[in-house]
């Protein structure tokens, strides 16, 4: 019963994805750059120095909503064992009496892991339901503690706010319809998975003042139950890497089947960005810095992060070796928010101080 239920809304997202394919291929280019602009890396190398520097508890915010939400991912993802559009219509009985539709593949088609719910999706909602969230919360706070302003300019901030919110999910979960990566109940799970988090952070408060200690132990902790939990499975005969022979089958070009996609790349990803969190916040020169709040220090460290973090992702680690792979994509990652939060700072902080120094 639960069988023949799937296959029918697997079914119907199929047909979406083929309808979609032809009848909005003139939007294409919208849909791919889409589908680039949600993934978490932006998250990590766009908004969080961009947020971090302007109002640091929105910066922290965010990387606990990325990395946590993420993780759940991988966790629900390996539960539920969700297929994906661009194997499940080659491999399906559905179509046992008719022809199945035809889907084109793109770059960013041939995802490694399990498709339910939707990273790309979660991981939007998430994020942009922090940022909206929080925008609104400062908002709130300056009228309370500034001059009254009229309710319908809050109003009319809310719903520009919150339909930008809706318009981006809605593009977000097309997106990845229309290049097969996931079927459409797929994303909604996701959207909704996504919210949820974020709301929880909302009510959050110990995340701001966390120790280092509770930095390491946290992605100590959640490195250690996703790896146990993937060695428990195994041990049960549960493949969890099924995924990746399938990408290979039926992806139609190789060089589409990407390292960074697969689930300890993700893992390790986001553990590492966590850590590296905690090293910055709890770093000297943070420290030393952190009491800077003039404008040119600001716009100073949010240029020079963006400058610099644009340049460190272009280094790409080596993936001739999985080990080695997975242990330079953990330090790449820890790196961000570390030289974000401290290094940076320090820097650009002696530079204005030496400037000041001279024309003084």
């Amino acid at each position: 019963m639960l069988s023949s239920v799937m296959d029918a809304l697997q079914g119907f997202g199929v047909s979406t994805t083929h309808y979609l394919q032809t009848n909005y291929q003139d939007a294409q280019g919208l849909f791919l750059w889409v589908s680039w602009a949600a993934d978490l890396r932006n998250t990590f190398f766009i908004f969080f120095p961009l947020w971090f520097h302007l109002r640091a508890s929105v910066g922290i915010k965010l990387i606990w909503v990325a990395v946590i939400g993420d993780w759940l991912n991988l966790v629900f993802k390996w539960i539920l064992f969700g297929e994906r559009p661009y194997w499940w219509v080659h491999e399906t009985a559905h179509y046992a009496k008719t022809v199945p539709p035809h889907i084109e593949q793109y770059p960013m088609t041939c995802e490694t892991g399990p498709g339910s719910p939707s990273g790309h999706a979660m991981g939007a909602a998430g994020v942009y339901y922090t940022l909206v969230t929080s925008i609104l919360a400062l908002t709130i706070s300056k009228k309370k503690y500034g001059s009254k302003k009229s309710t319908s300019r809050e109003w009319y901030l809310k719903a520009i706010l919150w339909t930008l919110f809706w318009g981006v999910q809605v593009c977000v979960c097309l997106s990845r319809v229309f290049i097969a990566a996931h079927f459409p109940h797929q994303v909604v799970c996701g959207v909704i998975s996504g919210i949820i988090v974020a709301e929880a952070f909302n009510r959050t408060q110990w995340i701001y003042n966390a120790s280092m200690k509770k930095y390491f132990y946290t992605t100590l902790c959640l490195t250690s139950f996703a790896v146990g939990f993937y060695l428990l499975l195994k041990a049960l005969g549960v493949d969890l890497l099924w995924t990746l022979e399938k990408a290979h089958k039926w992806c139609v070009r190789p060089e589409w089947v990407h390292m960074d996609s697969t689930p300890f790349a993700s893992l390790l990803r986001n553990m590492g960005t966590l850590f590296g969190l905690g090293l910055g916040l709890h770093s000297p020169l943070y420290t030393e810095t952190k009491k800077s709040s003039s404008k040119v220090m600001k716009a100073g460290c949010v240029l020079s992060s963006l400058l610099l973090l644009h340049l460190f992702d272009s280094f790409k680690p080596p993936t001739h070796t999985a080990s080695l792979y997975y242990l330079l994509s953990f330090c790449k990652s820890a790196a961000v928010p570390l030289v974000t939060v401290s290094i940076i700072p320090y820097c650009v902080h002696r530079a204005l101080s030496l400037q000041n120094k001279k024309a003084a």
